[in-house]
């Protein structure tokens, strides 16, 4: 079964499909000392890209992919765990974990890990959508 949603982010319409699906454009982060690896993906504007985050790391993370202020949401939240949101992906500890997405509009989206202290720590990257 494929869930869609439509997702505005400051303007901007996401398609968000279900955890999984398969896609001609793939792209891996590698999790490793509290840092995403590569820090910087580009991804196609409009086609489905099914990213695979592994975590390699003996502690848990999360893969937050969004505008500031869906960013602002998430580091005075409380959502302990993120399983139901393609752009909002818990990693347990050594696990990996698969989403696809669709950016419709070109643009910089940060994704950041919000847990306690990661993003200080600099658990930061950036989604290029390009035309």
């Amino acid at each position: 079964m494929l869930a869609v949603a439509v997702i505005v982010i400051g303007g901007a319409v996401l398609l968000a499909t279900s955890f999984g699906e398969a896609s001609s454009n793939e792209e891996t982060i590698a999790i490793r000392f509290s840092r995403f690896g590569p820090d910087v993906i580009e991804v196609p504007a409009g086609e489905p890209v099914t990213i695979t985050l592994r975590n390699d790391d003996p502690i848990g993370h999360e893969w937050m992919v969004g505008d500031a202020a869906m960013h602002e949401r998430h580091r005075t939240g409380t959502e302990p765990f993120h399983d139901t949101v393609p752009t909002e992906v818990t990693i347990p500890a050594l696990e990996t974990r698969v989403t696809t997405v669709t950016f419709v509009e070109p643009g910089d989206y940060a994704y950041i890990c919000h847990l306690p202290g990661h993003e200080e720590y600099g658990m930061t990257g950036v989604l290029r959508v390009v035309e």
